[in-house]
């Protein structure tokens, strides 16, 4: 474990040195890798720097038991070891935690996409509920969220909302969130107080570059239409609003949100690029099989993953079996203990993989 330490620490001095270095500040792509790969690395850094200083202090306990003579100097050494050796264990752990490989894509932005299911127009509600709580938790991060498209369901909410979300590890965060997420609720549009259960889908891509999908611009069909809803005076008056249609594969994106027809079409190829990406990405997994399958399931959007009862106020992950019963503050944006429980759920099971 040393050794991978100190491979990552000279790593570190590399990249430090890099990034300053005026070519490479002049050449951003290559800045922004780097940047990323350095507060990475710093992390690790961080955490074995304290690492080697609990080993020195344990080093330095060990030599005073073994020449001091003095009852109580060797009682304080004793119980220093005592408590060094918890600290040694402890940060061990979190250092076994940051060197199991991660997933190549948690530094990246993301393509969020929410969708009505079944429930009629209390599914839409539903959804733009769903819409709110993320928009409220990355109001908290500090992330950047970017309308591209949403279709208005006609009792509220949305038929279907696509945004993209930039920030720092946006998809290491919010990669679970993929799935159906299901309401058990009396809607507002219910008139004798029954419960009704509805749902709505979850899809988070995460954002590709040109790099890492190659798309010809020859298999890509492009309409253009005028824009619907919300928008000024542009509505309905200029061919702004963007279709694209890639005819391999047969997936569609549209994006209206901009009153500028280049800025549309950039927005919807980047959704389409996150999609070819997704398409591609799950091919692999199933040539891998059960080899990839996780308890917390495959990010699939048709797995049925979280319940929110309103009735009870409970709100359930049935991948880990984890329930709060604080349905408010989640939907209020509050929903760090579901992603740290299923953080330390993929964690658990790497780490049993990697021990195998």
């Amino acid at each position: 474990m040393v050794d991978k330490l100190e491979a990552i620490k000279v790593r570190f001095d590399e990249v430090s040195e890099a990034i300053l270095d005026p070519n490479i500040m002049s050449d951003m792509k290559r800045y922004t890798s780097l940047n990323k790969e350095y507060k990475e690395l710093n992390k690790i850094v961080e955490v074995y720097n304290k690492y080697k200083n609990i080993l020195a202090n344990i080093d330095s306990s060990k030599k005073v038991l073994s020449v001091e003579k003095d009852p109580d100097f060797r009682e304080m050494a004793k119980e220093e070891l005592e408590s060094l050796a918890l600290q040694k264990d402890e940060i061990e752990l979190v250092i076994k935690e940051l060197l199991i490989p991660k997933d190549p894509n948690d530094s990246k932005n993301i393509i969020l996409e929410i969708r009505g299911g079944t429930g009629g127009d209390e599914a839409s509600i539903f959804a733009g509920d769903i819409f709110r709580m993320y928009q409220r938790y990355c109001d908290r991060m500090g992330w950047k969220m970017e309308l591209i498209d949403a279709t208005e369901g006609t009792s509220g909410g949305y038929k279907e909302i696509i945004c993209a979300v930039s920030g720092d590890d946006v998809y290491g965060k919010l990669k679970f969130e993929s799935g159906v997420h299901r309401v058990q609720r009396v809607p507002a549009t219910e008139t004798q107080g029954r419960i009704h259960t509805s749902a709505a889908s979850v899809a988070v891509l995460p954002e590709v570059e040109e790099v890492d999908v190659q798309l010809n611009m020859n298999d890509i069909r492009k309409d253009t239409f005028c824009s619907s809803g919300p928008g000024g005076q542009s509505v309905n008056t200029t061919y702004s609003a963007i279709r694209l249609t890639h005819i391999p594969s047969g997936t569609v994106v549209q994006c209206q949100d901009e009153k500028s027809q280049i800025k549309n079409f950039e927005k919807a190829l980047k959704v389409l690029r996150s999609r070819i990406y997704e398409i591609e990405l799950k091919k692999q997994q199933d040539e891998l099989g059960a080899q990839r399958n996780s308890m917390i399931g495959s990010g699939d959007r048709s797995d049925k993953i979280r319940t929110y009862n309103y009735p009870q106020s409970r709100v359930t992950d049935h991948r880990i079996g984890y329930t709060v019963h604080n349905l408010p503050g989640v939907m209020d944006g509050n929903i760090d203990d579901f992603i740290e429980e299923l953080r330390l759920a993929e964690n658990a099971q790497r780490l049993t993989q990697e021990a195998s």
